[in-house]
């Protein structure tokens, strides 16, 4: 089956259509062929650049239109490493933006190059490379807990990588990181954008830089300023090789690669800003647009990519399926997906043609798809909307984990009483059933309760408000609502009561994040307290500010152990990583049976989940094996400042409590004694408790 075709006998017309299979550059013996769509373009033409000069176009060959809108030439110019662009000239009407003048990004590109801010140009690559024989690691969703990181600020000051290689593809797949994610224990390293991006003009007037790297030039083209700097200057088919070994290397060590892309919207921004592709090749097909040409902007960035057109969703499929396959990348994360399943009326739909064919396409089954599951436009927020197939973030776990931990904390120090009881905080914890419908099951949410964007967790609970003015946007950017609580004093302080307050709220956090049902997804640099002093929207510094540092003090090494211990609990016990619901008087195989007592060791009554003044839990979950042997344990939850005691229930079956982690030790403690069912155990404030039931 070539490249992009699909298999007409079981996927619809549509964005399917062969009209649009293989797209881009294909090599042949007599050279490349290359195949462009533009549905109203009347003529295009490809440039081809000198090798060094990119500024010298040594050659023009015009396409010829083939039918549904494809250009089409073959020519012996087209080989590995040839430079080259493309133009594109059509009428003048509301909509359209041609200009026959502007040297374009063919959209299929698989490398680029750069003469000048604005000067990019296309590279042929191979694409060739030996895999070894390394398969994906294939991790259950049960089993993943995702670390989400920048490629750049991961590595770029570990001391034990050498500086060659810091802050890139190789540097990312060195041991010393390796060593560091397996010793942590998560499974699935998800990055921040790794698709050939550029910078803001108004950021580089203000000598920012877009770090996080949300404002994309090309879907399927690796950025280059993360390759190494042989690697940059070999070109882009080493840039692309480095690439694919840091994937074989991570693959190797049983890590997968997730990234995180962004197909809602490209670095063209509004009306006047650049044309350097999609503009250029068909405004009118590629941008949700009002009659009169002006853009319908739902992603907040200038522009928002018209899924809804064949062309547009076909890119975006098939640019998955290039990293899916091509560069054996293990999943996504679909940034502002909401964006993506939007209908011509621009309205969404769970069921949106692209959003079924990324489900449906044989090429991505296995790949792990999860949605940030929003926009900014009307009816843009769609948590749990989602449907088979796909996790979502789950900003509703955020909000009710940090109100639970902080800002209830917080209200009740200042009213002597929280404003709500431990309800709503266990329904997250037991995978938000309320959220994600039965068929789905506890694996759609993503868990977390930190994210790149906004808080560190150290800062969430050192800081009450914002502090972003080295943005250069007067603290007008980033989110006012954070749920977060300083604990007495805003950001550094030299008390120790606080400072010990901080350390046991963070503990609480990662506890519930690691200890819920669902996937977990941690921060990079949350496992030993990192800090952004303050800023939650720290997209533009390219510094030390978002590098993660690796000297640490000794409470962040104990920080730093607690995840490990938290982590290795999640992986010895299945009852905490259900992946079904289970239903009321059925056996649900791979499901956890959930009961509910009080800090007396009675069944939770109705009044109790709700009432502000009663915050302590007691969670049991058994686990119904399938393929694991049989797993009970018992979580004790105190989400009050006071320190109380508890009774432990009496359950059949349940002869001692053993002991595994707490809150409440500052580095984690093993060899604590058993407990016995009807036994009283003293709580401290705001602390939890796991215990292996047997």
């Amino acid at each position: 089956m070539p490249r992009h075709q699909f298999a007409a006998s079981t996927l619809s017309p549509g964005l399917h259509s062969s009209d649009l299979d293989d797209l881009g550059v294909t090599l042949g013996p007599d050279g490349g062929r290359l195949r462009a769509w533009s549905g109203a373009a009347d003529a295009m033409e490809l440039v081809v650049f000198d090798d060094t000069d990119l500024d010298w176009a040594t050659d023009t060959v015009p396409l010829e239109p083939v039918g549904g809108g494809v250009w089409e030439v073959t020519t012996h110019l087209l080989r590995a490493g040839t430079r080259y662009a493309v133009r594109v000239d059509g009428p003048h009407a509301p909509g359209n933006t041609f200009n026959r003048g502007t040297l374009l990004i063919e959209p299929y590109s698989r490398g680029l190059d750069r003469g000048g801010y604005d000067a990019w140009r296309s590279v042929v690559v191979d694409g060739s490379f030996d895999w070894g024989g390394i398969a994906k690691p294939a991790v259950p969703l049960d089993r993943t807990v995702i670390y989400e990181g920048h490629l750049k600020g991961l590595s770029k000051r570990h001391p034990g990588v050498p500086p060659a290689l810091h802050g890139t593809y190789a540097g990312l797949a060195h041991p010393a990181m390796i060593e560091h994610f397996l010793s942590l224990g998560v499974t699935s390293i998800e990055l921040l954008p790794v698709h050939a991006f550029a910078t803001e003009p108004r950021l580089l007037q203000h000598g920012l830089s877009n770090y996080w790297g949300y404002n994309t030039l090309n879907f399927f083209t690796p950025h280059a300023p993360y390759a190494t700097e042989r690697a940059r200057r070999e070109g882009p088919e080493a840039v692309l090789r480095e690439f694919k070994g840091m994937v074989r290397l991570l693959h190797e060590a049983g890590l997968e690669v997730i990234l995180d892309v962004v197909y809602n919207h490209t670095a063209e921004e509004g009306l006047g800003g650049p044309r350097s592709s999609l503009r250029g090749f068909d405004n009118a097909a590629y941008y949700r647009q009002q009659d009169d040409g002006a853009y319908i902007d739902v992603t907040g960035c200038g522009n928002s990519v018209d899924t809804s057109t064949d062309a547009a969703a076909r890119l975006i499929l098939d640019s998955l399926r290039y990293w899916a396959e091509d560069v054996q990348v293990d999943g996504f994360r679909f940034d502002l997906a909401a964006t993506l399943g939007r209908d011509a009326d621009h309205h969404f739909t769970p069921d949106h043609p692209l959003l079924r064919a990324i489900i449906d396409d044989p090429a991505l089954a296995g790949v792990k798809k999860i949605s940030e599951p929003w926009d900014v436009g009307m009816g843009g927020w769609q948590t749990g909307n989602f449907g088979d197939g796909w996790s979502e973030w789950n900003d509703r776990y955020r909000d009710r984990v940090r109100n639970f931990w902080l800002s209830d904390v917080d209200y009740a120090r200042r009213a002597s009483t929280a404003p709500v009881g431990i309800g709503g905080f266990a329904t997250r914890l037991a995978g938000s059933a309320n959220t994600f419908s039965a068929e789905r099951g506890p694996l759609a949410s993503v868990n977390f309760v930190t994210a790149h964007d906004g808080f560190t967790l150290r800062d969430l609970v050192s800081y009450d408000v914002k502090h972003n003015l080295g943005n250069g946007e007067q603290n007008r950017d980033g989110a006012d609502t954070n749920r977060s609580f300083n604990h007495g004093a805003e950001g550094p302080t030299d008390d120790q009561g606080i400072l010990a307050t901080r350390r046991r709220a963070m503990r609480n956090l990662l506890g519930t994040l690691l200890l819920s049902a669902g996937i977990p997804m941690l921060t990079a640099g949350d496992e030993f307290g990192r800090t952004q002093r303050g800023n939650n929207n720290a997209y533009c510094h390219d510094s030390p500010l978002t590098w993660l540092s690796w000297e640490h003090a000794d409470w962040q090494r104990d920080l730093f152990a607690h995840v490990q211990r938290l982590l290795a609990l999640r992986r010895e016990n299945p009852a905490l990583r259900p992946i079904r619901f289970a239903r009321l008087g059925e056996h649900t195989p791979s499901a956890s049976v959930m009961e509910w007592f009080d800090e007396h060791g009675e069944t939770m009554s109705g009044e109790r989940w709700t009432s502000p003044s009663h915050r302590t839990l007691q969670y049991v979950a058994a686990s119904t094996p399938e393929f694991e042997d049989f797993n009970r344990i018992l979580l004790i939850i105190h989400g009050t400042e006071r320190a109380t005691e508890v009774t432990l229930p009496v359950i059949e079956g349940v002869s001692r409590y053993v002991p595994l982690w707490s809150s409440a030790d500052e580095a984690p403690v093993l060899g604590h004694d058993d407990h016995a069912p009807g036994e009283v155990v003293p709580v401290p404030g705001t602390s939890m408790h796991l215990f292996r039931a047997e």
